[in-house]
């Protein structure tokens, strides 16, 4: 077996290959078991496992690593708990990575549903449905706004491959950029900082609130703002979907225009973890060379940026916070957030209005948009209801989560509505919202 996850290699889809891989990965995982709780994935590996005297991993028909590798919804938590990650052994286990190269390999070899094609085609066309969902969001949102288990979503759950009885978060009337063009730029008179911002698919089309609260809330701290120039989506969904030469096609754009905004002295900031880690992390995996180490040496996180910024020599944000503060917080960690080890920078963002934060571990189970796919329901609804089950615990005042698909996920099995941090910080400034949060579409 080959330990590769460069879609270049020879035998990066070679079946043979990537199967001998998996039986190498998988016997290391049901020895350790560590992850037994972190993902139906491996309870339902260690189960196969377990049918046999052995517990020879090597005894698993291509059906069984073909199903532990569909419940991998590439939540990278392996990255945070598994001790054997290339930088910590030498038998360099990378899961995730590995799920990716079985999900390209199947897709290569004709081994999906023309259904799952269609999905990923989709899905992966955000930049395109975007762009027409908006133009016509009131019918748009009709549509997916239905009644879970409507002819209407059965329609879009059969064309499209998207579930039909999950919560979906609608379109915005107004495209962020198109407000960030119109809007009046206001005069910084002593500048901390120049960002371009990675608006993401969720900010650009859905909810341009957080992307309007995040740049009023820089501005008021001497950040000047732009957009990248040409950003679209990141590529996210076609490499979840195992389509590699989609992801590279886009990647290889995106850091073109990212690179160059960067010399022009510009740090990128991106609003939704998804979105961050794949230019942090996939762009230098997958496209590689010195354009792609410079995007991902100078994109940060919306709350990452600000606190670098607070902590920084010389230095600091305004805490002046005149506007409605809550006391209690609720915040939701996206597993994406964490895979990038950052730190808990939006819980400490907030804390800087006074609030006391409960901070959430737990997976909303959607991660990037394997939770909207029809036949996923089974595995990433008992993942959410465990997420709804802490934060109604909590009992606070406020929910806030920085990824907006698990805040949808939240609204859907709490009818809390979640907020990312940046806009609990607008709020506490006094800065009044343009664009109406997610709050009447819950099932």
């Amino acid at each position: 077996m080959t330990i590769t996850y460069d879609p270049k290699h020879p035998l990066y889809i070679d079946e043979l290959d990537v199967r001998d891989e998996l039986t190498r990965v998988y016997d290391v995982c049901q020895g350790c078991r560590l992850c037994f709780d972190l993902c139906s994935s491996f309870p339902t590996l260690f189960s196969y496992v377990d049918q046999h005297e052995t517990k020879d991993a090597g005894l698993l028909t291509p059906a069984q690593q073909d199903q532990v590798a569909d419940e991998c919804f590439q939540c990278k938590l392996c990255y945070v708990n598994c001790p054997y990650i290339p930088e910590l052994h030498e038998l360099a286990l990378d899961f995730p990575r590995l799920m990716l190269r079985h999900n390209a390999m199947r897709l290569e070899n004709g081994q999906v549903s023309v259904r799952t094609r269609i999905t990923t085609q989709v899905m992966g066309h955000t930049d395109a449905i975007g762009r027409v969902a908006t133009a016509v969001s009131t019918i748009s949102n009709l549509v997916i706004g239905a009644k879970p288990g409507s002819i209407a979503r059965k329609t879009v759950e059969k064309t499209a491959g998207v579930s039909s009885v999950r919560l979906l978060p609608p379109y915005a009337k107004q495209r962020f950029s198109t407000w960030f063009k119109k809007r009046v730029t206001p005069v910084i008179v002593k500048k901390h900082g120049s960002v371009a911002l990675f608006p993401t698919c969720l900010v650009e089309y859905q909810q341009p609130g957080i992307g309007q609260d995040l740049v009023k809330v820089y501005e008021r701290n001497g950040v000047e703002c732009s957009l990248v120039d040409g950003a679209g989506c990141c590529g996210a969904p076609y490499l979840h979907g195992g389509d590699m030469e989609g992801f590279t096609k886009v990647a290889k754009k995106q850091v073109t225009v990212l690179a160059r905004a960067i010399r022009e002295g510009k740090d990128i900031v991106v609003p939704q973890p998804t979105c961050g880690y794949i230019l942090k992390k996939d762009y230098v995996d997958y496209v590689g060379g010195p354009d792609a180490e410079l995007v991902a040496a100078h994109t940060y996180d919306a709350s990452e940026y600000l606190m670098n910024l607070h902590m920084a020599e010389g230095t600091e944000l305004d805490t002046n916070f005149s506007g409605t503060i809550a006391e209690t917080i609720s915040y939701h960690v996206p597993c994406h957030l964490r895979a990038q080890n950052i730190g808990l920078c939006s819980r400490d963002l907030m804390q800087l209005t006074g609030a006391t934060i409960t901070v959430i571990e737990q997976c909303s189970g959607v991660d990037g948009m394997w939770g909207f796919k029809a036949g996923n329901e089974e595995f990433s609804v008992p993942v959410a209801k465990k997420l709804a089950e802490k934060i109604e615990a909590a009992r606070s005042e406020i929910v806030a989560g920085d990824c907006h698909l698990a805040n949808t996920a939240i609204i859907e099995q709490t009818g809390l509505v979640a907020q990312h941090p940046i806009q609990v910080v607008a709020r506490a400034y006094g800065i009044a919202p343009e664009s109406e949060l997610l709050t009447d579409l819950r099932p």
